[in-house]
Order: structure tokens, then C-alpha cells, then sequence
């Protein structure tokens, strides 16, 4: 259970930041996906306003990354904020912003694997992985990784589970567990207990001419997005770190920016109520900052609370399955002893 069972849909990023002050002053944050009038500045500004040691931003576009400092700088002058830029969709600009970010802090307190993309249309990343699963899934898998020791570090000078990753899922991976037998979703035949939910509304069971289904696509990462956080729980409490994946809710942003007019109609059905920027972010700083959650709660969280993710998303199995998959498409193991 969370600290405060009060807040909701409509609670203020920076009202959560607020009342969990002590626990950001002084400590080093790192965001991804971080662009202007997205979750990722929602979540930067309320982390910048209550003291960081330092704030690094982390995205593709170092146009949209300056125009976030250089608004995080003009609300919080006293803050340190660097930006890093990534490409989550190629393995050596990964690896390139991960040797960057470790030029910069010594250890880590809390890294918010914050971005995401949708795609209509099939795309491929670097190394030929179907790119929502590529970019929203082995990348940070691959950035974690990388930053890991700085993880570590922060652990050992911290309250065992104060020292976070934080990984945004979504609602939407209720709608595919992981296609081992079709991970780039060719539209291969898997077996039934990788079939995506059935009946979809026509937009998200869209198959394009190719054979792509970009709604199972997303789908599919999301739901890597929660299994990657139920491996780490399982495996670093014993370190002092403690992880926690969240849907941010329906916000309004620029995510779905590609969608056609039929796909935006059934987006906009999925939620009853959009969220601003600094609503969006609320989720991620429970999961940041309460002290509560220091000791594992739970696995998913919505509206600043515990909620149930899909029976497959919580499956040990499964995230082990997912695991070594992951270390394959990455051609190396990521090893947490």
C-alpha cells in the first residue's frame, strides 16, 4: 500500500514531489523520453522543483531536450540539469549516452525509464528488431544494464529500497503477452497462450499488408516493460534497490502523434479523463519516492496506486523467459548477482 491512499487521477506531480522532498534533495535523477509538453518534462520539472543534486535528461532530440532544461532552469535556477542524448532504437548511441552518463555522476539514486513510442507502420531499430518492442524494451533494457553499477553505488550509501528504476508501462499491455515465437511481429502462428486478446476494437486489431499489428506491437512492450520490473524486484532486493513499473494514465501529449484518425477515436475511448503533463508524472514519483516503497508493495501502479496488472505480466516465468531473450538481442548477459 502507498503512503497516502488519497491521491488519484487528478493528483499534481509536483504535489507528490512536495510531500516526498526529503527524498529527492541532494540525490542524482535520470529521465528518459524527456521532450516539451510530454510526461517526460512533467516528471523533470516536479523531481527539479524539491532539490536534486542533479537532474540529467535523457532523449533522441537535443532541440527538445534544451527546450526541457532550459525550462527546468528558468522555474528552478539553483538546480544542476544536464542533457544526454539517446537513441533507444540503436545499441551503440545506447552505449555511447550510457560511457556519457557515467562521465557525469558517480552513482545513481533513481533512474526513470520514462520513454516510449507508437508506430503505425512496421520500422526496425539498428540491429533488426521490430522497433516498438526494440526501443521500448531492449533499449532501456540495455541502458539499465549499463548504468547498473551506478545503481549499485547509490545503494550502498542509501535506506535498502530507496535507490529506484522506474519503468512506465501501460493499460494497453491487457492486450498481448510476449510473442516469443513472433517478437517482430511477422504475424508468425504462435501458440494459443501467446494469442493477443480477442476481440479487439477494429483499430487496435489493425494487420497491415506486411503482416504488422502495430496495436499487439505496443501492446507486446508494454507488457516487457512489467515483466522487466518483476525480474528486477525479484533479484535486487538483496542489493537495496527496488523497481516499479506505472501506467501514467491517459495523457495529453504528443505520443501518438502518427495515429490515423480511426486509431485516435479509440484511444480517446480508453479514458474517461486526460491528464495534463504534471498529472502524468504524479504515478512516477509515487513509484520514485514513497518510502513505503521501499519495501516491495507491488508490482503496478496507476493513479499514484497499486493496480493489477494481467496475470501473464506477473508471471516469474515468463520475465525469466523475457530475461534471455533480452540478453540475446543485446549479445551479452545482464547478470545481478
Amino acid at each position: 500500500m502507498t503512503s497516502n491512499p488519497a491521491w488519484g487521477e487528478k493528483t499534481s506531480g509536483l504535489e507528490v514531489a512536495s510531500a516526498y522532498a526529503r527524498h529527492v534533495e541532494g540525490r542524482n535523477v535520470l529521465i528518459t523520453g524527456v521532450a516539451p509538453e510530454g510526461v517526460g518534462e512533467g516528471t523533470a520539472i516536479a523531481f527539479a522543483s524539491q532539490k536534486p543534486a542533479i537532474i540529467i535528461l535523457v532523449s533522441r532530440t537535443r532541440e527538445k531536450l534544451e527546450a526541457v532544461a532550459s525550462s527546468v532552469r528558468a522555474l528552478y535556477p539553483s538546480v544542476h540539469v544536464r542533457i544526454v542524448t539517446i537513441d533507444l532504437a540503436s545499441q551503440a548511441s545506447i552505449r555511447r549516452a550510457a560511457a556519457e552518463v557515467n562521465g557525469l555522476i558517480s552513482r545513481l539514486d533513481l533512474l526513470v525509464n520514462n520513454a516510449g513510442a507508437t508506430y503505425n507502420a512496421r520500422r526496425w531499430t539498428a540491429e533488426g528488431i521490430e522497433m516498438q518492442f526494440g526501443a521500448n524494451h531492449i533499449g532501456p533494457f540495455l541502458f539499465t544494464k549499463l548504468l547498473f553499477p551506478l545503481l549499485e553505488e547509490a545503494a550502498k550509501q542509501s535506506p535498502p529500497g530507496a535507490t529506484r528504476i522506474v519503468n512506465l508501462s501501460s493499460h494497453g499491455h491487457r492486450l498481448s503477452t510476449i510473442r516469443f515465437h513472433d517478437y517482430n511481429i511477422e504475424n508468425k502462428e504462435v501458440p494459443p497462450e501467446e494469442e493477443p486478446f480477442s476481440p479487439m476494437p477494429p483499430a487496435f486489431g489493425r494487420v497491415q499488408e506486411d503482416g504488422y499489428m502495430p496495436t499487439v506491437a505496443y501492446a507486446q512492450s508494454k507488457t516487457a516493460n512489467i515483466l522487466f520490473t518483476l525480474y528486477l524486484q525479484e533479484h535486487l532486493q538483496k542489493k537495496g534497490i527496488m523497481s516499479y513499473a506505472v501506467h501514467p494514465g491517459g495523457v495529453s501529449s504528443h505520443l501518438g502523434r502518427e495515429h490515423d484518425e480511426e486509431m485516435a477515436d479509440a484511444i480517446a475511448r480508453t479514458s474517461k479523463y486526460w491528464k495534463n503533463c504534471d498529472e502524468g508524472a504524479s504515478t512516477t514519483l509515487v513509484a520514485a519516492l514513497d518510502p513505503s516503497l521501499n519495501v516491495r508493495g507491488g508490482l503496478y501502479l496507476a493513479d499514484c496506486q497499486f493496480f493489477p496488472a494481467a496475470d501473464y505480466a506477473q508471471d516469474p516465468d515468463i520475465a525469466k523467459h523475457l530475461w534471455r531473450l533480452s540478453e540475446d538481442l543485446i549479445g551479452e548477459t545482464f547478470n545481478l548477482e
